[in-house]
């Protein structure tokens, strides 16, 4: 079993930065990746970012390329998603998660296990 503990979230206004830690533990894989997802109200849990635990590899989503950044310390087991220029339509409840695959993908149901959430909410 993985435990993964999300913090960070908050609220900020439109253009402020907030920074997201996931923390894991419990069993670890050798390799693997870990996602961020997000979820609005009324919307279905989409897409962020992912990074590979062993080559730092990331993908983004268009909607958060060059205002995200994801990153990790393998010592800590932890990642980061730094989160700057934040648009109230980032607001949403972000949670990270944990592939059993070096390999991150886009696809919710690719994930193993995942983290109770943190909310970021934006404001105009």
């Amino acid at each position: 079993q993985v435990q993964l503990v999300e913090s960070g979230g908050g609220l900020v206004q439109a253009g402020d930065s907030l920074r997201l830690s996931c923390a894991a533990s419990g069993r670890t894989f050798s390799r693997y990746a870990m996602g961020w997802f997000r979820q609005a109200p009324g919307k279905e849990r989409e897409f962020v970012a992912t990074i590979s635990r062993s080559s730092g590899m990331t993908y983004y989503a268009d909607s958060v390329k060059g205002r995200f950044t994801s990153s990790r310390d393998t010592a800590k087991n932890t990642v980061y998603l730094q989160m700057n220029s934040l648009k109230p339509e980032d607001t949403a409840v972000y949670y990270c998660a944990v592939r059993d695959h070096p390999l991150g993908v886009t696809r919710v149901t690719e994930y193993d296990y995942w983290g109770q959430g943190t909310q970021v909410t934006v404001s105009s």
